[in-house]
């Protein structure tokens, strides 16, 4: 079992930045990836970005490239995303999530993460 905290949500006017952290715990020695992702009302959730946790290589949406950066903090055994310029279309919950089983993929897919955050609403005024 691994355990997500998601936090640092909030409202921001557009052109500023945000910083999201999840929190984990239990058992992340198993751990192949973290990623977020995000999700409107109604919609299908989609992927943001991902960190390795076994390079720390990192994978990005093109929507978000050049302006988010994900990162990991392993004292802490917490992963950030830090998002700047943003824009009202980057408006969504956004989740956190961790794969503990192994895909010969990219691990930018949803069903290659098993366990997920509550989530944290993010919202970018105009």
């Amino acid at each position: 079992q691994v355990q997500l905290v998601e936090s640092g949500g909030g409202l921001v006017q557009a052109g500023g930045s945000l910083r999201l952290s999840c929190a984990t715990s239990g058992r992340t020695f198993s751990l192949y990836a973290m990623g977020w992702f995000r999700q409107a009302p109604g919609k299908e959730r989609e992927f943001v970005a991902r960190i390795s946790w076994s390079d720390s290589s990192t994978i990005y949406a093109d929507s978000v490239k050049g302006r988010f950066t994900i990162s990991r903090d392993n004292a802490k055994n917490t992963v950030s995303l830090q998002m700047n310029s943003l824009k009202p279309e980057d408006t969504f919950i956004y989740y956190c999530a961790a794969a503990t089983r192994y895909y010969r993929g990219t691990y930018s897919r949803l069903h290659e993460y098993n366990y997920w955050g509550q989530g944290t609403q993010v919202t970018v005024s105009s």
